[in-house]
């Protein structure tokens, strides 16, 4: 409370007007636009309107028709009698194994909970009477934390409890709360979704967002709590009120690397899933889909064991990565969002966002970043021409709405231009490995040649009875085609390519091989390796930048005058430990002649390679340059130990991409 009333203290005394005990009835749209809101003592203007109010914001939003992903729990703790000797300076002790925490309260101690198992609290929407009232006491929900906390604390043994307390909080289906501009009404920003932090992030929220607001753009990369990453069907009232009872439990749960959600699963599912389920796929989620990140062989169940070491699943995703190097791979790719862009003014519009230049002759693909207005950027994707005046965009899952609300943004009021997204209906299959030619002509009978369909074209070819999207562009480094298919068809192409497939060694590969294939390949991924404070230079990412293009582009002028400084002080490195039992996930710190120079954006293990990689950023005040990488000392520091590695801007695996444009001779004569 005293934190809340110096905050609004401090605001008064910079001009602002603090209204309490206002009920805002609701918030005002015009032009798609928030313009306000309504009180019950009327109608107050505004030029951006922020939801911060908690547990409420999800009805507030809804009218919008904004599904704020936030849902109110249950949240407990007791306070004992006093505590004869109790140091007032005692420190909070957090035990997570536990799900409990300690603090000191007035020579009292306070024990509260994030317990694995918990209750979702008025899922069919707040009380209007309720105003941070207690809730009934739950003693036996709470009785497994006491007994820990018991065995932990023994005075607590022989002390009173004096307060038993059960209020609610409202917490995100990741635990990462929600701030920025919403994707479905411009100039409405919502700070919300804190999930028992609220007061730790409240200086630092409150600043990113009076400048988010100020400048109309982030201030910093804020990605991993913009509310753009969330996708609509999270705020459903059905998948909230299934992930609460595990999101806020993981609060305190080990954070293991590739930890997997364990409730509302099953939201979203390619038509390809009930196949790869029975191949033995261990499924994944990620942004609401159902993926395969590893395939067991038969007699092995799929299911995690976590660990920071090698998972049970580590073997199994090196046989995918041979399969994809060796023979070909199947990767089910659906999840990857996709926007047709059309109209007469589609180029000009896409051509203005691209730093490349997608102004190609139909059945090109065209790799590409759009960037904000500082050279930051903002999206990582593929455009394909497919007609005069009609585009494919497509993306990650992740970053799905985002890109969708950037692109729609970015239509000018006045063009010929329309965006939809067809990514439910347009299901994709990554063919890849050196037989992907032999087996898609056996299944097409076309000539799949370099010289009749080289990298970087997309066509259409018949696979059986479908007609298929075929764009030669990989994401693990070998030659490959990723198939776009009608869903209705969508099933009979699977069928189509495994029946063909065992004459080709086929086998199926995940996600996990996917990355690990990525890394090899230096292939970057948005969100980790690059974004909004990263420049395409500053990525190694410059051969996409089409500085000559009529018309220029969004962020040209900030990337020119970087180009015209010359030298950066900033570098994104690729890295291969010396030591291959260590193992990268991110932001582990990087050592350069003995001092920190910057951290891992991505680790994995390189199966094809049989070594520990990672990139990251190397930041100096002095330019990064290839002969500074060469002759630099490097080392990765893994769990407190600096394991020495090896340094370079081009990736590990295949730096010249002889086998992605499937160069047979240029393979041998560099072998």
């Amino acid at each position: 409370m005293d934190t809340t009333l110096a905050f609004a203290k401090g605001a008064r005394q910079r001009g602002a007007k603090v209204l309490e005990n206002i009920e805002v009835d609701e918030i005002l749209v015009r032009d798609g636009r928030a313009c306000g809101v309504r009180t019950v003592q009327g109608e107050l203007r505004a030029d951006a309107v922020v939801l911060a109010a908690g547990m409420w914001s999800h009805a507030l939003a809804r009218p919008l028709g904004i599904r704020l992903p936030l849902q109110a729990a249950e949240h407990f703790y007791v306070v004992t009698e006093a505590i004869a000797g109790l140091p007032k300076d005692l420190p909070v002790l957090r035990v997570p194994d536990e799900w409990a925490y300690y603090k000191e309260d007035a020579g009292k101690l306070l024990v509260g909970a994030f317990e694995p198992v918990a209750k979702p609290w008025a899922l069919q929407g707040i009380p209007k009477d309720f105003c941070f009232d207690s809730l009934p006491d739950d003693i036996e929900h709470f009785t497994p934390v006491l007994e820990k906390a018991v065995a932990r604390v023994p005075v607590l043994a022989r002390t009173g409890i004096q307060t038993w307390f059960n209020g609610p909080e409202s917490f995100t289906p990741d635990d990462r709360y929600l701030l920025g501009e919403t994707a479905e009404v411009r100039d409405l920003f919502v700070a919300c979704g804190f999930n028992s932090i609220g007061i730790q992030s409240s200086g630092g929220a409150g600043k990113v967002l009076a400048e988010w607001i100020r400048d109309r753009r982030a201030p910093v990369d804020l990605a991993d709590v913009e509310v753009r990453r969330m996708q609509p069907f999270q705020g459903t009232r059905a998948y909230l009120r299934d992930r609460t009872v595990e999101s806020l439990g993981l609060l305190y749960a080990m954070h293991w690397p590739f930890r997997q959600y364990e409730t509302a699963r099953g939201a979203r599912r390619s038509p390809f899933h009930e196949r790869l389920v029975a191949a033995g796929a261990c499924m994944g989620e990620f942004a609401g889909w159902e993926r395969p990140n590893w395939f067991a062989p038969a007699g092995v169940e799929p299911r995690y064991e976590y660990s920071y070491g090698p998972q049970n699943w580590h073997a199994h995703c090196a046989a995918e990565c041979r399969a994809t190097r060796d023979a070909v791979a199947l990767y089910d790719q659906s999840s990857f969002a996709k926007f047709l862009v059309q109209g007469r003014d589609a180029c000009r519009v896409l051509n203005r966002i691209c730093c490349a230049n997608v102004d190609v002759p139909a059945g090109r693909v065209v790799y590409t970043q759009w960037l904000n207005e500082r050279g930051g950027i903002e999206a990582d994707l593929t455009v394909t021409r497919i007609a005069e005046a009609e585009f494919l965009v497509v993306t990650s899952a992740g970053s799905h709405a985002r890109d969708r609300a950037w692109l729609r943004e970015h239509v000018p009021e006045d063009a010929h231009c329309t965006v939809t997204d067809v990514t439910p209906g347009l299901p994709m299959l990554g063919l890849m490995g050196p037989q992907s030619r032999a087996l898609l002509n056996r299944l097409c009978g076309e000539d799949l040649s370099n010289g009749n369909f080289p990298f970087g074209t997309s066509r259409e070819i018949e696979i059986g009875y479908a007609v298929v999207r075929a764009s030669r562009i990989t994401y693990v480094g070998e030659l490959g085609w990723e198939l776009y298919i009608p869903a209705d068809f969508a099933q009979h192409v699977f069928e189509r390519i495994v029946d063909a497939g065992s004459d080709f060694g086929l086998a199926f590969a995940g996600m996990h091989a996917m990355n690990a294939c990525r890394m090899e390949k230096g292939y970057r991924h948005w969100g980790h390796d690059i974004g909004i404070e990263d420049t395409p230079l500053e990525a190694g990412l410059g051969l996409t930048v089409a500085w000559q293009k009529p018309g220029g582009f969004l962020g040209r002028e900030a990337l020119a005058r970087q180009r015209e400084r010359g030298a950066l002080m900033k570098r994104l490195v690729q890295f291969r430990l010396e030591d291959p039992e260590a193992l990268l996930y991110h932001e582990e710190p990087v050592w350069l002649d003995g001092r920190i120079a910057g951290s891992i954006t991505s680790g994995a293990y390189g199966h094809r390679l049989g070594a520990s990689l990672g990139m990251g950023y190397v930041r100096l005040e002095d330019p990064v340059t290839a002969e500074l990488v060469k002759a630099g000392r490097f080392e990765i520091e893994v769990a407190a130990r600096r394991v020495a590695a090896s340094a370079q801007l081009a990736p590990f695996y295949d730096p010249q991409s002889l086998r992605v444009k499937d160069s047979h001779e240029a393979i041998r004569s560099a072998a």
